[in-house]
């Protein structure tokens, strides 16, 4: 079952996201994600939760139903999230919707829930007029990779990085003088 999440969820959120990237990367802190939860999560950016269908409650629908009202936070612990926010197409000019997090606990992986959640979003999406929806993976998920072609997601671009030291730095400041 899905139910909207609330901005009182905030350090659930941090939690999921710290998860999410421990996976990946066990041997790091992610302490610094905090900034990222305390900068952009707002009510303009959802957040939906999976719980486990235990009990049919008024606030919770199928991962098929249509986006849900805001509701209170439930009781049962999560098992898996999906953070979405905003994002500006720099070749069109086109507000879209751009996953921030999509993460199912470990125990719950494999059995559709992350396809179901996709296809949520994707439907969410259509109904605010969106054309497209971004988000952003790591080489290393092969799994998430897997998803999101399976899902019909394509390359747009490819986001470099360089990873530079203080030590380049004082060299090349030493080049200018």
């Amino acid at each position: 079952m899905i139910r909207r999440g609330s901005l009182l969820e905030r350090s659930l959120l941090l939690k999921f996201m710290q998860r999410t990237y421990q996976d990946l990367f066990p041997n790091e802190d992610f302490s610094h994600l905090e900034q990222t939860v305390k900068q952009y999560f707002s009510s303009d950016t959802p957040l939906w939760w999976v719980e486990e269908d235990g009990e049919q409650g008024s606030n919770k629908k199928s991962l098929s139903s249509a986006p849900l009202p805001l509701c209170p936070y439930a009781p049962h612990p999560p098992i898996a999230c999906l953070w979405v926010g905003n994002a500006i197409d720099q070749v069109h000019g086109n507000r879209h919707a751009h996953i921030f997090i999509l993460y199912v606990v470990p125990e719950h992986r494999r059995r559709g829930i992350g396809t179901a959640l996709m296809r949520y979003v994707e439907n969410w999406a259509v109904q605010r007029g969106d054309r497209q929806i971004g988000l952003q993976v790591f080489q290393s998920n092969k799994p998430a990779l897997n998803l999101y072609n399976q899902l019909g997601y394509q390359t747009q671009s490819i986001w470099m990085v360089k990873f530079l030291s203080a030590e380049n730095k004082l060299k090349d400041s030493d080049n200018i003088l």
